[in-house]
Parts: C-alpha cells; sequence; structure tokens
C-alpha cells in the first residue's frame, strides 16, 4: 500500500481537500486499496477541528466529500508515509527540518504535478470565495498531475 500525506499549515483548508480529491480520484480508479491517505498541519492551531466551512462547501459545489479532523504532523508521519505533498514553500521547508535527510526525496510541494507549472497553492483562509475555487482547481489538477506520475 502506498501512503500519501498532504500538508499545509492548519490543516482546515488546503491539505484536507487535496485528500478528499485525492481519494475520490483514486476511487473512481479503483485503486482505493492501493492507497491510503491522510492530510495534516504543521501548526497546532486547528488540531481536532473540522476543515473550514468555506472549503467544504466549495468541495461539495465541486462534487467532493469531505470527512477530516484536523491534526498536526508528527514525526511517525514522515516516517510512516511514502510521499509527503506540502501546500507552500514555508510548510515544505517546515516539514524537511523536521525529517531526516535520508527522507528529503519523499517530500515535495504538490504543485511540482501542477501542468500549469509549480509554485504554492494559496492559503484561502483569509480570501473571497472564487478564493477557495481557485484553490479547488489548482489542487485538482496537481493532484491528478502526482496520480498520472505515480500509477504507472
Amino acid at each position: 500500500m502506498t501512503r500519501v500525506l498532504f500538508v499545509c499549515l492548519g490543516n482546515i483548508c488546503r491539505s484536507p481537500l487535496a485528500e478528499a480529491i485525492f481519494k475520490k480520484k483514486i476511487a473512481q480508479l479503483g485503486l482505493s486499496a492501493k492507497f491510503e491517505a491522510d492530510s495534516c498541519g504543521t501548526s497546532n492551531y486547528n488540531i481536532g477541528d473540522e476543515p473550514d466551512h468555506r472549503t467544504v462547501a466549495n468541495a461539495a459545489k465541486n462534487n467532493v466529500t469531505m470527512h477530516h479532523i484536523a491534526r498536526q504532523l508528527t514525526p511517525d508521519d514522515i516516517l510512516n508515509f511514502d510521499h509527503i505533498l506540502t501546500m507552500d514553500r514555508n510548510n515544505y521547508l517546515h516539514v524537511r527540518g523536521l525529517a531526516g535527510s535520508g527522507h528529503h526525496s519523499k517530500i515535495k510541494l504538490l504543485r511540482e504535478f501542477d501542468p500549469q507549472g509549480p509554485g504554492d497553492v494559496p492559503d484561502p483562509y483569509y480570501g473571497y470565495d472564487r478564493l477557495f475555487q481557485e484553490v479547488f482547481e489548482i489542487i485538482d489538477r496537481s493532484v491528478e498531475g502526482f496520480i498520472q506520475a505515480t500509477v504507472k
């Protein structure tokens, strides 16, 4: 089983959305038994919280269902996951800083798989509804690119 972890700051907007999109796409491909996915945040700001209501509403608008409770990244996550996909450069550097050099190759920015080019997935928390849709579209195509690169 291949284990995939999506990481953002608070684990209430971007990373749980990426987890939900990934699970839906994998299920549509009939590959759910081959993958396990989770998400977490590098901060302890939102531990125990459900995803942001705006993220949940935007996901539903795009036919994606979310079920997640926010949690913080642990050292075991770095050991136990095969792919750790971060939403932005700050979280990427944070995760790499926690990981030993033997684990750096499994830590990537999610947008490394974006066909429209690399960069950060913007944090929509302080944005308007259209930013939540923009983030959905970035994550959706980046997750698709990751799946295409991983499932050969």
